[in-house]
């Protein structure tokens, strides 16, 4: 257990915590939340040890074995996947003793520790951890010193994992994987058996793998009981008893509804279509609990242009020696939105690229229409901003005649304040040179959107403006992301990029995260691999059971407790006391609103237990 009593922590002389009480149990799994700046980061200092609290006390299990992920990675030449392995510090330890005395009752205890450990599976573990994370078989013995920065942090990512830890400590683990990764590490932690603390800018990566969010605001800390979308809800209910707060949530909403009116208009029967207006209708609950988010920014009309606006013809792609992409026919007309999906490597960013004329076909054509104006955003895109100016210094580049306070309110959206506005580039965060990026695209009145993982460095707070603003979009666009709620929200149709070519995908981000999990067809023997998936089904299926019974107990429950209330209602008798009867009919009513969301929560465990039937 982790508990803390009248907590504070300081930077400096900035307080990030006041008096925080809090109790975290053996097993829970919890997301961790808040502005950036709020002090997330430091609280994790503190659990590993690197901070002490300024008063209070704070206590963790002085034998509790904490996993987390490193920064920062030795070029060496170590073969990756014994790197890997050395984070189970127990299994190495027992490996020294083996060497140590190879003969003897010493050696004959450590063997059988060995054993225990698991230590003759511990490649073929790794090799597991490796592939999930996105690693070919080529890439798993290459030596450490050879994998660029975003897959040295897959590689610590991956030694978290095979330690054997008691807490896992996760600081925004999916910035630097794509959407398959994204959906194994998922997967993975959902039978993680110890305490995880998560750090994550992605609500459906929150959704799929923790119980509770403990938010940090107001330099306090409160936990919520439930996953990123209960947390939405609850706060929302908080918020919406501030008058001001309330009406900016309604007029947020009618923006919502009208979009979602529009669109049901034009929507045609698909299930990507119909799963889209889901996900907006959804979007009411989510706004409501922004109300007091600090970025509010739209686009404004696009540039007109000829329909298509882009086509390619038969267009192979990649680099000299190598092609990538082959034999690509696609047309992007006015007002179209695709996602683009599949495995690391398959093409994505080199799709993308061609399509924004950074990398020209190595055969067929690439046709633009008349008046194109495309806004492309990529990481590299953060690279080319000038750091020796401000951002009003970028944005008065695009437009000398602008004013300067109309300058200073639009960057006032994406985040820019009082001295911020002129502050040099170079000292700026990833997120905030992302902000900037965004902007700059924005002002330029694109009519052809393409992004490339726009939402790294983004905190929740900003994707969820960058999400309402894509809504509203009336130009095209071409988004690859592993951040699903925002393909889900923005895009109508998927794209599937492997083997060399790019199809349309039946299905939504659902069905795709379906088909990653599944993996493809082993060739083992039959017998073996039916085993394995059968076990592997087995496993996925038993917290969705696990969590589907106690959804049921609690509808058992809530039954019961309604029925009672009813035979007491249904006794003439009991109208004699009026405020009773009053108090009996609300505790009715509020049993049914909690009877009705428990069921939609247990039908979404049934439909997930059915696909894995």
């Amino acid at each position: 257990m982790i508990q803390t009593r009248k907590l504070s922590l300081y930077r400096g002389s900035n307080p990030l915590l006041l008096d925080v009480d809090l109790v975290i149990h053996d097993g829970q799994k919890i997301g961790i939340t808040g502005a950036n700046g709020c002090g997330k980061s430091s609280f994790f200092a503190l659990l590993k040890g690197e901070l002490h609290p300024d008063s209070g006390e704070f206590e963790i299990p002085k034998s509790a074995v904490i996993a987390h992920v490193e920064q920062e990675v030795a070029a060496s030449g170590r073969p990756a996947i014994e790197y890997v392995i050395d984070g189970d510090t127990e299994l190495r330890r027992v490996e020294r003793e083996m060497e140590a005395n190879p003969d003897g009752e010493h050696y004959a205890h450590a063997i059988a520790r060995f054993e225990e450990l698991g230590g003759y599976g511990a490649k073929a573990k790794a090799a597991r951890l490796m592939h999930g994370l996105g690693f070919d078989d080529a890439q798993i013995s290459m030596p450490v010193a050879e994998f660029s920065g975003g897959w040295r942090m897959r590689l610590n990512l991956a030694r978290a994992l095979m330690c054997r830890s008691d807490i896992l400590l996760l600081d925004e683990p999916t910035n630097h994987l794509d959407l398959d990764a994204v959906l194994w590490l998922e997967s993975w932690l959902s039978g993680y058996q110890g305490t995880l603390l998560l750090i994550s800018h992605d609500r459906d990566f929150l959704d799929g793998t923790v119980d509770f969010i403990c938010h940090i605001e107001n330099r306090s800390l409160r936990l919520y009981t439930g996953n990123y979308g209960d947390f939405e809800r609850q706060r929302a209910a908080g918020l919406a008893q501030q008058q001001a707060a309330f009406e900016k949530q309604q007029r947020e909403v009618a923006h919502l509804q009208s979009y979602i009116d529009r669109f049901r208009a034009k929507a045609t029967k698909s299930r990507q279509a119909q799963s889209r207006i889901k996900a907006l209708e959804r979007m009411e609950l989510i706004s409501a609990a922004h109300v007091d988010s600090p970025f509010a920014f739209s686009f404004e009309q696009p540039q007109q242009a000829s329909n298509p606006l882009l086509k390619l013809e038969k267009a192979s792609a990649g680099y000299p020696g190598k092609t990538i992409l082959d034999d690509i026919s696609l047309s992007i007309e006015s007002g179209s939105r695709m996602g683009l999906i599949g495995s690391n490597g398959a093409g994505k960013s080199t799709l993308i690229k061609m399509i924004a004329g950074e990398l020209r076909p190595l055969s067929g054509e690439r046709i633009e229409g008349k008046g194109l104006a495309i806004g492309y955003f990529s990481q590299h895109q953060l690279e080319s901003l000038r750091l020796d100016e401000s951002p009003f210094e970028h944005l008065r580049r695009l437009d000398e005649a602008a004013r300067e306070q109309d300058i200073r309110d639009y960057l006032g959206g994406f985040g820019f304040h009082g001295d911020a506005v002129f502050a040099p580039v170079v000292n700026f965060s990833g997120g905030e040179k992302a902000r900037l990026v965004l902007a700059l695209i924005i002002r330029d009145r694109p009519n052809l959107l393409l992004l490339d993982e726009p939402t790294n460095h983004l905190d929740l707070e900003m994707r969820h403006a960058l999400t309402l603003a894509l809504q509203d979009y009336e130009g095209a666009i071409v988004v690859v992301s592993h951040d699903r709620h925002l393909v889900r929200t923005v895009a109508d149709d998927l794209i599937l990029v492997e083997n060399g070519g790019a199809t349309p995908f039946e299905g939504d981000v659902e069905d795709y995260g379906r088909k990653v999990l599944q993996g493809p067809v082993d060739k083992k023997p039959e017998k073996e691999n039916r085993k394995r998936i059968e076990a592997e089904l087995r496993a996925r299926r038993r917290p969705l059971q696990i969590s589907a019974g106690k959804l049921e107990a609690e509808m058992e429950k809530l039954g019961a407790e309604k029925a009672a209330i009813e035979e007491k209602i249904a006794d003439p008798g009991f109208y004699a006391d009026r405020e009773a009867v009053k108090a009996a009919l609300l505790d009715v009513a509020g049993i049914e609103a909690r009877l009705a969301e428990i069921e939609n929560e247990w039908f979404d465990l049934v439909t997930q237990l059915e696909a894995l039937a």
